[in-house]
């Protein structure tokens, strides 16, 4: 009776006072809100550290709440996308402290003998155990109701005495907790119960959340009862039913949480459902830990022993001791090549594919599949081993290239690799473990042998490989540690068992020392133990670890020492824990020597020192720890990889990852880190270069679809992990990721076309996708459930999607909006477990196929209309079966063969004709189970087919008896299967994704890939061109007679027009994939639009002269020309062509071309200028204009190719231009120089990178492409000019090399360079190559020769000059040529790859321009290099500029800042700061100090401000006041304190005296400061007090004023402002900034752009507190600037121009110039000068005094008794 108290319950928050604080407590972030869905004042609770927030009651760990009540009920609602903890202390009977832990952060259930921990999981329906996945956005209200004896009973067989203590922790929402011995039911009240007389417990009205009239409880909220009644047997039958099956399926033996979303039921799911408003799906298989779990709407629970369990696969295939295993009637074949697979043939064929295996994998895309710890390096370095699922890869880092190691029939979950890479040791997931032995060198499997172990957790090898040791559980959930002995393996010789010993302590890690194999190291929970092997014996002792016992351990490392002198490291053992700390134990001495915490670089407390070690307080969780001579490398659940010193004194190097660090390792040579990531990342980062490499990356779930693209070679998939992802084919690496965060993709289709492709996700959405912006083009929603299946016609013209609902949608593919063309509805089955793959097209476009209505019916359609064709019942198609057949997957044939394919279930593939329906024939299937994905190869010959875990490939044109090979790899079910387009390679997908290379030759090569009928040679004269081409050696021996080439189609037709400007109309054809040169040009993506609307000033009435162009456009190629002769020089920035004067630095710029010029030309007598530019949205064509040099101004416009201009060159005799498209024109034009009419254009067949004339030879030309040298001569008969070609492939000798650039010396020489780094000679006489020299280390982009001479630049930022004058007699020796008489004079390095030059005829001096936008002037004589044109390689963010005007300072997104001269635009000093982004930038006031104290204050991406000093050109002073990057920073008009704003919204307040922050403002938190700027005021103006004005403006439309007086510690809010945000955006996803500024000629009034819903200019008068006038502008603005004398404003538009509006005549004059976002306006000081930036781009124009007219239309300001005048009505 002494509770009584506490019956029937006990409203906890209210029995304690919570809101008083008394007797609870809270901390960090928590405050009472409102809930609208509850009606009702709740607690949040939130953070981004769930142990710094939190409710705690009672209030001390001395009390207790004595609450005795078997139930407790938690009200509470996760936050969104967040996680949460709640910890309970619950007292057992005889006085044990038991902590119950819930929470989503948890991957897994973990117990001990005083804590248990449950993972709170979220099913989303790819949630996986090892992945702790947040809150979704739907979250909604739960009850969570806990038993808590039954919890103490099951898991730890205690028996319940009273709750003692709980914690909630962020982030959450939380209403209250209540405790009852009733178990009451949420979704009945009292009236409810009363009314029906329920036999249920109606919860109390206090507890009862509300309901809306007439819907129902379970559709608002959610209820998790745990454990369930159900699964509560004694701990006796629980410990004995948990241990039942030793391999297969494990049905659940332990109690779960369950919700419920509709009215409670019995249930042995252990899954927690929560209703979900879009999708349906059905219930989680069981799974073997305990967990809450969420999951979705309307689950319909089956029993554990029921057949059917989504998720649960069936058993693999039983392994024994042989390799040779009987399965099903078929077969295993073990092959011994590393590469090849393992094939499953029927027995009972007697037709054989020729060869066999048909099938070879090639590569594999995934990492992981059990976790992602495992991943070593090989001895060497060279290579990574890692497994993928149930395939372990070895990759080489350096050229990608992967061989396997095939035979595991599960994921494997250990790895281990013996000191000399003799041995590799694996195991597998399902029990009891299998483990291999493998010849690591053969690829071979020498052993395969059952572990004593059910699982295995862990592996290590000695250095020797004699000894392995395994880690794992066994059948009864107990610790055992196995050590083999295997050094007779390799003679034919078993794995022995040596030692097996149990354990009660937990191993996280087990590794055998390298100095000595009898001796080893464990560590876990609380337990680091010293093992050693004698006798037969393994015998253990712990290290005493005192207070350190409650760590949780999680690796470890023995040191390596460098020699003798580092005895104390030599002994050392570093064990690392998830609280941070670093333990160094003496593991002679079993001591522990040293004990550090590792906090991270950014701690709460103090946010100012970057990096900090300490002894004490949570650190970072570390989860991995790899040891060097010299460092220690730890990996983190924070995501990131650390390199220290072996002192722990600060961090070395640092590398993010997306996920938390899985594993690091050192490479033997200690250079590089290799580590893992649980978000499915492999790499390694380089220490020497700093550089982090991407090795692999993976989906974190099954792989639902695929779809191909041709002329890119791309892959797109789409996974249960919600990704879209684009994969390279070539590389294999990731090109795109596209991660929807509200639902979840389910089909993917690429148009065959354009760059697009097309997803359709859970929520019936269909989107279409650019690959060049990587936005969304266009959005439709007709579908009602998830769309199941996309197919695109192969002529593009329709696109077609299926849905659960059964309905079928066409859509127009030939318009850009993709529009929707018919909606059928209930045609398409609905399926439970839908199948993308029952939804094909024919391949002439004709005729769509797909299973529906029914499963049984496939139904055949006209594609164009819809109207049905056939319709074939599969049900009754085998008269004897007993049971009706359905349709599992469909698929057309070739057009000619006029086939139908229907895979049934019952395992047959049937072939029908697809215009009558009838049974051609049936192919059986040789696995059980029907196939899920069916692809015919074009020229059907292949048949393929997914069954279960395995790939079926049949003979398919064999009508009888026809062969079937079975590959197997996967771990999981394929999911589709398919061909590449270039019918070479097959692609599987299911746990990850496999490429299969085709080893079966084609029946009859018909003509190269790619290349049409048109293009076909003649077989004599191909004949002929094999017996000269040359390819048998180098060098060759017989003369190349030129012949017509049959590898270009030559086209020869006049043309009529003017002869300024030519149009030329041709066919487009498919583009191919970008050439993997640097040499190539790719425009630089741009967002912007352009617009038309520009009002131009009135000739002579400019306000704004162009004066000066910083920066040189390093992404251009050959856009630099130089002529020694008469000193003309000429670069491209952007659209601009610039004309500068070396001697005096002046400046002409010519504007013309509408984008980014690629390259320039300039004719042999300087008189003519070719400039070529891309294609334009708005043009069909790209631009080439020709210009008078001596003039300056443009004679012509040509227009030809389609996308961009790759080279140009004129013909030394001045007759000829020719102009060379990139890899997606492949055209040749050549032009008329007189007329500059078109004389011939050529189709290449592959992309070419550089085209010259002869200097010898004015109608021979040569260009170069992929591995051959293209000769071309220019015949004239008549009017007709056409091409004879000649194409000579590179020798063998030189290898399989891209040719990338070329030039021709003296006669009859020609160089050409390689991507490899070779530089080949070709005589042009017999069109042979004869030598060839090593030049450099990578690719060879530009080549220039002048005699004796010759010049190479590459991608290595070498420059070399060689001396060639050997070789025109190295040419007459023929095969006795060696290119040791090459030899190279002299070297430069600059700052980028070369991608221009241009040199003297004695090659003495030069001009070279670089990808890091630099010209340096090159003297060989002197050699030196001297910086003729600088500028940013990267986006400019702010510029600045020095009070006296002197200089002017800028940075950038490559981390610079860089100070400039005015007077010559010169640089003068530069500061860099690698691997961050400057960000934003202020100069110091002239009220601070003297001139030479001038200082430059910038702010950083990683959150820093660093304090510059002018004078004495170094860093002064570096500060860490934000957590994220800063966004805006100003000096106060004193020049004593800095105002910073960052992505949050946060703005700091900071004296760079003192280098402390003493204030930091959160109002605008949330959104992006934008702007922040500080001005003079009077002491009492504007009513307040305070000598600084200053505002601060964020991205969310708000705008706040500031007086302040920093000297008191004074600063008060003046006034606060709110614009409603745009209400349309031409550019969805990029929002206009909000930006504002103080009017220089009037401090009372606010000029603001970017806020409010138009586009327009607000002012805004802060002493009538109201808006006094509004300006309408063309476009929102991006950058702003206000004169501050001649009241003048600047506002820069998307649209790649600005407007300039005269405040005072009322005038606006637009200016063109810029190539991308003009993003930032800045005046000078005295107003003189503009800068304007786009991109990297910067323009300087001087303002003139040159007013407009009276009358010219413009915003109408007046300036009025030197205020600004309101001419225009007050809007407020």
């Amino acid at each position: 009776m002494a509770q009584a108290w506490q019956h029937p319950f006990l409203n906890v928050f209210r029995h304690f006072r919570v809101d008083e604080w008394k007797r609870a407590s809270k901390e960090g972030d928590v405050t009472v809100v409102k809930d609208k869905a509850l009606k009702s004042s709740v607690y949040r609770i939130r953070g981004s550290v769930s142990a710094s927030n939190y409710i705690q009651l009672p209030r001390t760990s001395t009390q207790s709440l004595g609450l005795t009540g078997r139930y407790l009920y938690v009200l509470f609602r996760p936050l969104p996308t967040k996680h949460f903890v709640i910890h309970l202390d619950v007292s057992t009977e005889d006085g044990q402290v038991i902590r119950v832990s819930f929470s989503n952060l948890f991957k897994e259930f973990k117990s001990s003998a005083t804590w248990l921990q449950f993972p709170f999981v979220f099913d989303d329906r790819t949630s996986r155990k090892d992945v702790a996945v947040a809150a979704p956005s739907g979250a909604r209200w739960t009850c969570l109701q806990l038993d808590l004896r039954d919890i103490l009973l099951v898991f730890l067989s205690r028996r319940f005495g009273h709750l003692k203590s709980v914690r909630l922790c962020a982030s959450l929402l939380v209403r209250n907790l209540y405790t009852s011995d009733l178990c009451f039911d949420p979704a009945v009240t009292v009236t409810e119960a009363r009314q029906a007389k329920l036999p249920v417990t109606p919860v109390p009205r206090e507890m009862a959340f509300p309901v809306p009239k007439g819907e129902s409880w379970h559709d608002h909220y959610i209820h998790i009862r745990f454990p369930s009644d159900r699964l509560m047997p004694s701990s006796e039958q629980v410990q004995k039913s948990c241990f039942l099956q030793e391999a297969g399926p494990v049905s659940q033996c332990l109690p779960h949480p369950v919700a419920f979303s509709k009215p409670l039921q019995d249930s042995e799911l252990p899954v927690a459902q929560i209703p979900s408003p879009t999708v349906s799906c059905k219930a989680s298989a069981p799974r073997l830990l305990p967990e809450v779990r969420l999951s979705c709407k309307h689950t319909e629970v089956s029993s554990v022993g029921g057949s059917s369990i989504h998720g649960q696969h069936p058993s693999a295939w039983k392994e024994a001791n042989s390799v040779r295993t009987v399965v099903s009637g078929s077969h295993v074949l073990a092959h011994k090549s590393a590469a090849a697979p393992m094939a499953l043939e029927d027995a009972g064929s007697c037709k054989l594919f020729l060869p066999d295996p048909v099938l070879r994998l090639k590569g594999v895309i995934g990492f992981g599949g059990h976790n992602t710890k495992w991943a070593l390096w090989t001895k060497d370095g060279a290579a990574v081993v890692y497994p993928c699922h149930a395939v372990i890869v070895v990759l080489r880092v350096d050229s990608g290239e992967q061989r396997f190691f095939l035979g595991h029939t599960d994921k494997v979950s250990a790895l281990a690799l013996d000191g000399k890479n003799a041995l590799l040791a694996s195991a597998q997931v399902q029990p009891p473990s299998m483990v291999r032995l493998w010849d690591f060198q053969a690829g071979e499997c020498l052993s395969l042998f059952r572990s004593p172990l059910h699982t295995v957790c862990s592996l290590s090898f000695s250095s020797s490989g004699s000894l392995l040791c395994g880690v794992g559980k066994d059948r009864h959930g107990r610790t055992v540690v196995v050590a083999w002995g295997t050094d007779l393996v390799g003679h034919g010789g078993e794995v022995v068992v040596l030692a097996k010993v149990h354990t009660d302590f937990d191993i996280q890690t087990f590794q055998i020392a390298f100095f000595d194999e009898t001796r080893m190291a464990s560590c876990g929970r609380g337990s680091v133990r010293l093992w050693r092997l004698r006798g037969g014996v393994l015998r253990s002792c712990a290290v005493d670890l005192g207070e350190l016992c409650l760590l949780d351990l999680t690796d470890l490392a023995f040191a390596q020492a460098l020699d003798n002198h580092q005895a104390s490291l030599a002994r050392t053992l570093y064990v690392c824990s998830r609280s941070g700390h670093i333990l160094e134990i003496d593991h002679q001495r079993l001591v522990v020597r040293h004990t550090r915490c590792l906090l991270p670089t950014k701690t709460s407390d103090n946010p100012h020192p970057e990096k900090q070690t300490v002894n004490s307080g949570s650190g970072i969780a570390i989860s991995s720890l790899s040891v060097s001579p010299a460092t220690c490398a730890v990996g983190s659940e924070d995501g990131y990889l650390r390199l220290w010193p072996l002192d722990f004194s600060s961090v070395l190097l640092e590398t993010e990852h997306d996920g938390p660090v899985s594993s690091v390792c050192f490479s033997p040579d200690g250079l590089h880190v290799l580590s893992t990531s649980s978000s499915g990342h492999l790499g390694f980062l380089d220490i020497p270069s700093r550089e982090y490499t991407m090795l692999a990356r993976s989906h974190l779930a099954p792989v639902l679809a695929l779809s191909t693209e041709q002329s890119r070679g791309q892959l797109a998939t789409v996974s249960l992990d919600h990704t879209v992802r684009i994969w390279d084919l070539t590389t294999l690496r990731q090109l795109y990721d596209f991660a929807p965060s509200d639902e979840a993709p389910c089909a993917v289709a690429f148009h065959p076309m354009l760059p697009t492709f097309f997803c359709g996700f859970s929520s019936g959405s269909l989107r279409s996708f650019s690959l060049e912006n990587s936005g969304v083009l266009v959005e439709h929603t007709r579908h009602r459930g998830a769309i199941t299946s996309l197919v695109i016609t192969p002529d593009g013209n329709f696109l077609f999607s299926t849905c659960s609902q059964g309905s079928l949608v066409q859509y127009n593919c030939t318009v850009p909006q993709c529009c929707v063309l018919r909606v059928a509805a209930n045609v398409i089955y609905q399926n439970d477990h839908p199948n993308p793959n029952t939804l094909a097209v024919s391949g002439d476009s004709r005729r769509l196929a797909f299973v529906g209505p029914s499963k049984c019916t496939v139904t055949v359609m006209e594609s164009a209309s819809l109207d049905e064709l056939l319709r074939v019942d599969v049900s009754t198609l085998d008269l004897a079966s007993h049971h009706l057949d359905w349709a599992v997957a469909v698929c057309f044939g070739p057009v000619a063969s006029g086939h139908l394919l229907v895979s049934i279930s019952s395992n047959k593939v049937v072939v029908m004709d697809a215009v009558s329906g009838r049974t051609v024939r049936e192919l059986p299937s040789v696995r059980p189970g029907a196939c899920s994905s069916l692809a015919l190869s074009e020229d059907a010959r292949f048949l393929l087919g997914a069954t279960g875990r395995a790939i079926a490939v049949w003979d398919y044109p064999t009508q009888v008896d026809p062969s079937c090979q079975v590959y197997i790899g996967h771990s999981e079910p394929v999911q589709a299967v398919a061909f590449t387009p270039n019918q070479q390679q097959v692609l599987s997908v299911g746990d990850a994704i496999f490429l299969w290379d085709v080893l079966a030759t084609p029946e009859s090569d018909q003509s190269e890939p790619g290349v049409s009928p048109a293009y076909k040679a003649d077989p004599g004269v191909g004949h002929l061109e094999n017996e000269a081409s040359g390819t048998s050696g180098l060098p060759r021996k017989q003369v190349p007679v030129p012949s017509q080439a049959p590898l270009l189609s030559i086209q020869a037709r006049p043309h009529e027009g003017s002869a300024g400007d030519w149009n030329t109309r041709r066919v487009r054809a498919p583009h191919p994939t970008r050439p993997d040169s640097y040499k190539h040009f790719t425009a630089r993506y741009k967002a912007s639009a352009r617009d038309k609307s520009v009002s131009f000033p009135q000739a002579g009435r400019e306000q704004l002269r162009l004066k000066a162009v910083v920066g040189y456009n390093g992404n251009g190629r050959a856009n630099m020309v130089w002529s020694p002769d008469t000193g003309f020089f000429a670069y491209t920035c952007g659209r601009l062509i610039v004309v500068e004067d070396l001697h005096s630095g002046s400046q002409q710029h010519w504007l013309g071309h509408p984008e980014e010029i690629s390259t320039l030309a300039l004719s042999p007598d300087d008189q003519v200028l070719a400039s070529a530019s891309c294609c334009t949205s708005a043009a069909v064509r790209c631009q080439i204009r020709i210009w008078d040099v001596p003039r300056g101004f443009c004679q012509h416009l040509l227009s030809y190719h389609d996308t961009a201009v790759q080279s140009m060159a004129f013909s030394p005799d001045e007759e000829f231009l020719v102009t060379l498209g990139d890899y997606g024109d492949l055209t040749l034009a050549l032009w008329s120089r007189a007329t500059y009419k078109l004389l011939s254009s050529t189709r290449l067949l592959e992309p070419m990178h550089d085209v010259v004339f002869s200097y010898w030879d004015a109608n021979e030309l040569a260009c170069v492409g992929t591995g051959a040298v293209t000769f071309l001569l220019v015949q004239q008969c008549g009017m007709d000019i056409s091409f004879q070609v000649h194409r000579e492939p590179v020798p063998e000798e030189v290898g399989a090399a891209e040719l990338t650039s070329l030039c021709y010396g003296d006669a009859p020489l020609l160089y050409s360079g390689c991507s490899s780094g070779q530089v080949c000679v070709w005589d042009t006489g017999t069109g042979r190559c004869f030598m060839a020299w090593e030049a450099d280390d990578g690719e060879i982009g530009v080549l220039f020769s002048s005699g004796p001479r010759l010049v190479s630049g590459s991608n290595t930022r070498r420059l070399r000059l060689w001396a060639v004058g050997a070789v025109p007699e190295l040419r007459r020796k023929g095969s006795g040529a060696r290119s040791s008489s090459v030899f190279m004079e002299r070297e430069l390095t600059l700052d980028g790859a070369v991608v221009s030059a241009s040199f003297d005829s004695g090659m003495d001096m030069g001009v070279v321009g670089t990808t890091a936008g630099t010209l340096w002037y090159v003297s060989w004589t002197e050699g030196t290099s001297t910086r003729l044109i600088s500028g940013h390689r990267s986006k400019v963010n702010e510029v600045a500029f020095s009070p006296s005007e002197s200089h002017c300072a800028t940075c950038g997104d490559d981390g610079s800042v860089r100070v400039w001269s005015l007077a010559s635009m010169e640089l003068v000093i530069q500061f860099q700061v690698l691997n961050q982004s400057c960000l934003c930038l202020a100069w110091s006031p002239p009220s601070y100090g003297r001139p030479e104290q001038q200082q430059v204050v910038a702010g950083y991406s990683d959150g820093t401000l660093r304090v510059f000093s002018i004078s004495r050109t170094a860093m002064e002073l570096k500060m860490h006041p934000h957590r994220t990057a800063l966004t805006a920073i100003a000096f106060s008009t004193d020049g004593q304190t800095i105002l910073s704003g960052d992505k949050n919204g946060l703005v700091a307040v900071s004296r760079p005296c003192t280098g402390m922050t003493f204030r930091v403002l959160c109002d605008h938190r949330g959104a992006p400061i934008s702007s922040i700027q500080s001005t003079s005021k009077e002491y009492g103006d504007l009513g307040v007090e305070g000598v600084d004005l200053w505002l601060a403006a964020s991205g969310d439309q708000r705008v706040s004023i500031w007086v302040s007086d920093w000297p008191r510690d004074h600063c008060e809010l003046l006034e606060w402002l709110s614009f409603p945000a745009p209400a349309t955006l031409e550019a969805p996803g990029f929002p206009p900034p909000s930006l504002a500024a103080f009017c220089p000629w009037d401090k009372a009034l606010l000029v603001c752009v970017g806020l409010g819903a138009h586009e327009e200019v607000i002012l805004y008068s802060l002493r009538q507190k109201q808006v006094v006038q509004k300006t309408s502008l063309p476009f929102f603005a991006m950058s702003l600037s206000l004169s501050p004398r001649s009241h003048l404003m600047a506002v820069g538009f998307a649209e790649c121009m600005f407007r300039l509006l005269d405040c005072v005549s009322g005038t606006a004059q637009d200016f063109l110039g810029h190539d991308d976002s003009v993003h930032l306006c800045r005046f000078t000081p005295s107003a003189q000068l503009l800068f304007t930036v786009a991109h990297n781009e910067i323009l300087v124009w001087e303002v003139t005094d040159s007013r407009a007219p009276a009358g010219y239309p413009g915003c109408g300001w007046r300036a009025e008794s030197g205020c600004l005048g309101l001419s225009s009505t007050k809007l407020f």
